[in-house]
């Protein structure tokens, strides 16, 4: 299962790697691969929580399957038409009343990461919306993949709202690219299962793990909040940020990891019954189990107590 696990790891790479070559080559996107590569060695040698290779190869390949197919069918698209906007509109924008570059460099991360807080918050609060960030949010098992965990439907959505900021800023090309560059750079290691040195003190200033943590709760007063996705500034203005230790993430029960049952779930409301979560009542408490049972590191003779607890616990 690691050679499979290794499998999907190296697949994801080459993808990201073969994005590059179709769009910039830029050295920032080599090195936000390697920041990758460096966030799944940590996630697999010092995790935040200990997931087994069963876990860790579901939810990989589930993200990965997504990754690919977001950037076969959108990605393509994306990137340059936001590029071409940016060429033609630079000196047309707000922006194009400042001078000093690095002012403008700064205004336009801002509005991003504004607008991006703004759209996440509105994902959680309109059903519409819901439908197709759920596919985000139904990831069990959080890892650094989450973060490549979306809707084809929400990218064409994400990218219709920042083409709309260079229209009415003017975003030069360049600062759209950093802007872009740094987003994912922090976007990653929130969502990676790790642990980073004085977290909660960098949480004041941007988000981090154990507050990204919070947001992916199953419990919607908890996964309501901390919508920020660079800067924790944004939560704390608006009075969305919560700090607390989530009991679990994803969505309220079993989660399917099919590739077709995953872009399903994008198109189906809230609250009504959906691909994203099965009827298999055996499968959820076998994987409810499992998970205890690997809390005590295997101990044999609580099997049969295992399996009751676990049914209990999804059927009340």
């Amino acid at each position: 299962m690691l050679n499979e696990l290794n499998s999907s790891i190296t697949l994801l790479e080459y993808y990201l790697t073969w994005l590059i070559k179709l769009s910039s080559g830029s050295l920032a996107s080599y090195i936000l691969i390697m920041f990758f590569m460096l966030l799944v060695v940590l996630e697999l040698n010092s995790p935040r929580e200990k997931l087994s290779i069963t876990q860790a190869q579901s939810s990989y390949q589930a993200n990965i399957k997504l990754f690919v197919f977001n950037n076969i069918v959108i990605s393509l698209l994306s990137i340059p038409s936001l590029l071409l906007l940016a060429s033609h509109y630079a000196d047309k924008g707000l922006l194009s009343t400042i001078s000093n570059p690095i002012e403008k460099a700064f205004i336009s991360f801002l509005a991003m990461d504004l607008m991006l807080y703004c759209l996440h918050k509105a994902c959680h609060h309109f059903d519409c919306l819901w439908m197709l960030h759920k596919v985000h949010h139904n990831d069990p098992y959080l890892n650094v993949t989450t973060a490549f965990r979306l809707h084809f439907l929400e990218i064409v959505l994400i990218t219709g709202m920042k083409a709309l900021l260079v229209l009415v800023l003017g975003i030069e090309k360049t600062w759209l690219l950093a802007n872009e560059a740094v987003i994912a750079f922090f976007i990653m290691p929130h969502h990676s299962n790790i642990v980073l040195l004085a977290e909660q003190l960098l949480g004041w200033l941007i988000i981090t793990p154990y507050l990204n943590r919070a947001h992916h709760s199953t419990l919607r007063n908890e996964h309501d909040r901390n919508y920020g996705a660079v800067l924790s500034l944004w939560d704390r203005l608006f009075g969305t940020l919560t700090e607390l230790t989530p009991k679990e993430v994803g969505v309220q029960g079993y989660v399917s990891q099919d590739f077709i049952d995953l872009i399903s779930c994008g198109l189906t409301i809230r609250d009504k019954k959906s691909p994203c979560q099965t009827a298999n009542l055996d499968q959820m408490i076998a994987e409810a189990a499992y998970y205890k049972a690997e809390k005590r590191g295997f101990y044999p003779g609580h099997d049969l107590q295992d399996w009751l607890d676990a049914k209990r616990e999804m059927i009340g």
